[in-house]
């Protein structure tokens, strides 16, 4: 066990996907996989051990932001030997081609700020792992899923004072989200040669102000959640 979480070297599988809120990976362990069990509870970031299509995969709680995920993300790389992190997470769409509900992944991400996403220079900047990228284009054309790939923004802060202005430089890079998490998840596989993906579903617009609702963000996760379980099974 490491220090936040209990569970022991070998229950988790050589892929895991990361969810950031608890109760999201709960929803996905239950309704996705077979013969589930749980493998943490330490300070209710759960995860869970079981079977998609027979292969083994884990889904881990990461909290919110940078700092939180890095905790996660480190010790099952470096404790638990996990060899793919996926990433299902939430962000807010900045392209009118992304559609509120629809599923972004992050083919490569802009961390906001000079420090943003970094961990203080420790680990350098980094992209997603191109077959995992590849892959998860081709089965989300298959399972007719309604899903964008292209740049992301990574902010470590939600109540920016700037508001929407802060992201008028990326906009017109051509970003099309922004979430809190994905630039530290690639620097940190990268650094532990590890495998890493990013796929997020647009929970509200920050261009046409639209927002879903909070009881519906569990079942809006279904195409995110059968995406990213294809990938992790076909890898």
């Amino acid at each position: 066990m490491t220090p936040h979480i209990e569970a022991a070297r070998g229950d988790y599988a050589e892929t895991v996907l990361l969810p950031g809120d608890p109760e999201r990976a709960r929803w996905m362990a239950e309704n996705f996989l077979e013969a589930s069990r749980c493998v943490n509870r330490r300070r209710g970031a759960l995860g869970f051990t079981g079977l998609y299509r027979g292969k083994p995969v884990s889904i881990q709680a990461t909290g919110i932001g940078v700092p939180s995920l890095l905790i996660y993300a480190h010790e099952l790389l470096y404790f638990h030997r996990v060899k793919t992190l996926i990433r299902t997470g939430t962000c807010g769409g900045l392209s009118r081609d992304v559609p509120l509900r629809g599923v972004v992944i992050s083919s490569a991400v802009r961390a906001e700020g000079a420090m943003s996403g970094q961990v203080f220079g420790l680990y350098k900047p980094a992209g997603p792992d191109q077959a995992l990228l590849a892959l998860a284009v081709r089965r989300a054309a298959e399972l007719g899923i309604v899903c964008n790939a292209g740049l992301t923004v990574c902010s470590d802060v939600f109540h920016h004072p700037d508001g929407r202005a802060r992201f008028d430089e990326p906009m017109a890079r051509g970003a099309l989200a922004v979430d809190m998490e994905t630039s530290a998840l690639y620097r940190i596989a990268a650094h532990f040669g590890a495998r890493a993906l990013s796929l997020l579903t647009v929970v509200d617009h920050i261009t046409t102000g639209e927002l879903t609702d909070y009881s519906e963000r569990q079942a809006l996760f279904s195409d995110m959640t059968r995406l990213a379980l294809e990938v992790a099974n076909e890898s």
